[in-house]
């Protein structure tokens, strides 16, 4: 049987969050169903927002987007401004891979020094023991 869970959080300019979700036998998976962002203060600055998740701790959070890493799950770009000419938008991609280590979170604001909201749906998957062993393997293999 799966469940919902669910993080929120505030991440600064360059800032990086973990969201623990390890277990000692690695029998619980995770997928991500929902990733929404927006700015702090919307509407109020000119903003560009790039919010990411990935399976391992980032030296920095980064302004680009490669899809080729398969070491990211997710990522998010939001764009909005104080004047009425400008665009508000959101477009948010997520993988429907089944992990099992901890997640990390960053945030990099392109225009200005801007913070940025995250929301985070998880679907939590009870794993046999050899869906857990590969989801192991594949951990020890992001690690090199």
């Amino acid at each position: 049987m799966s469940r919902i869970i669910s993080y929120r959080g505030l991440l600064a300019d360059g800032g990086q969050d973990t969201i623990n979700l390890h277990t000692n036998d690695g029998k619980t998976g995770y997928k991500v169903v929902k990733f929404e962002i927006m700015p702090q203060d919307p509407g109020n600055n000119d903003t560009e927002n790039i919010v990411k998740i990935y399976k391992l701790l980032q030296t920095a959070a980064t302004a680009t987007i490669d899809f080729s890493d398969i070491t990211l799950i997710a990522a998010g770009f939001f764009l909005s401004g104080s004047a009425t000419t400008r665009t508000y938008g959101t477009s948010v991609i997520f993988d429907n891979e089944i992990f099992n280590q901890d997640i990390y979170v960053t945030n990099v604001e392109t225009t200005a020094a801007g913070s940025a909201n995250y929301y985070i749906e998880l679907e939590q998957i009870d794993l046999t023991e050899d869906q857990a062993l590969v989801a192991i393997v594949k951990n020890l293999r992001n690690e090199q």
